[in-house]
């Protein structure tokens, strides 16, 4: 009787997916907005837009392909793919996880920033509004090496409340959360994933919570925690994230030399979703319904001793 038990528990971890289980790119989470695999260029048919060149390249994290942007010298402005969009169901709190890998030999800019990378915007802003001087634009990038996420919110400067993202310094502000530790030190795929969630309103007093969280993690790792941070004010209750913009970006004389960079397997949701699940973990789907009992026992502990 009690060896039936044991079975019988054993099945129902083995035949339910895992929390942060991906396969073949589909989240087993409720939570998601979108996901991506990039394994082939035809990305207006997923509900991309905003993009006039893609370049799908070999040697991915997984599956099939990844989407390649290459600066083919230090004056280049990119080429192989253009940047592009996707909007999804507006949400207060947005996750993102991507895998990225950057060539051999890669050297970061002159100055404490670019390249930008991947970005959020929200429904205060067009589905076509730059990132550069939005009502809030979120940036999850590396920095020099460390995995920085940062925001800005320069067309705020006019609004009742002004800027919440600091002054602006330049023409520009921001306020930029980085890892302690270099990360990026190697030519080899690595998983990043940023959280972000609008910071509450006390809209009796006029004034923001100063509740808002942003995270990181690099390979499952988490290195940026904040949950004391302010993204918006009352000028906008109605704010909600609901595009995202991945836009690789070297400004003008930024550009070290000739390089490439590479991202593959992303996924947005509205909770974390986790990096994707080691080869020899595997799930429900990935395994016949015909399987037999000590196949299955024996992929369920390869997942846990692995």
């Amino acid at each position: 009787m009690i060896s039936r038990t044991v079975i019988v528990v054993f099945i129902g971890i083995v035949t339910f997916p895992l929390y942060g289980n991906t396969v073949s790119g589909k989240p087993e989470s409720k939570g998601l907005l979108f996901s991506e695999k990039f394994d082939d260029a035809k990305l207006k048919s997923r509900k991309w837009y905003d993009m006039t060149r893609i370049r799908i390249a070999g040697g991915a994290a997984a599956g099939r392909g990844c989407i390649e942007y290459e600066w083919p010298n230090k004056n280049s402005k990119g080429t192989a793919s253009s940047s592009m969009r996707r909007l999804f169901k507006p949400t207060d709190k947005v996750y993102i996880r991507f895998h990225l890998k950057l060539s051999k030999g890669w050297g970061w800019s002159r100055r404490n920033y670019h390249p930008h990378l991947t970005h959020f915007l929200t429904s205060e802003n067009s589905k076509w509004h730059g990132p550069a001087a939005s009502h809030l634009t979120l940036y999850i990038e590396p920095v020099n090496g460390k995995l920085r996420l940062a925001a800005q919110d320069i067309q705020n400067k006019n609004m009742p409340h002004g800027l919440t993202q600091g002054p602006l310094k330049g023409g520009y502000n921001g306020k930029f959360y980085d890892s302690r530790e270099i990360l990026f030190k190697d030519d080899k795929w690595h998983c990043i994933e940023a959280y972000f969630k609008l910071n509450t309103l006390d809209i009796e007093n006029d004034r923001p919570n100063m509740d808002g969280v942003v995270r990181g993690w690099f390979d499952g790792k988490l290195v940026v925690e904040h949950t004391n941070v302010i993204l918006r004010s009352t000028d906008f209750p109605k704010m909600r994230f609901n595009q995202f913009l991945m836009a690789p970006y070297f400004g003008p004389g930024l550009l070290p030399h000739a390089q490439k960079l590479w991202i593959d397997e992303m996924i947005v949701g509205t909770k974390r979703i986790g990096p994707l699940p080691s080869k020899k973990t595997k799930s429900r789907k990935e395994m016949p319904e015909k399987t037999s009992l000590s196949k299955r026992m024996k992929i369920f502990r390869a997942g846990f001793t692995g």
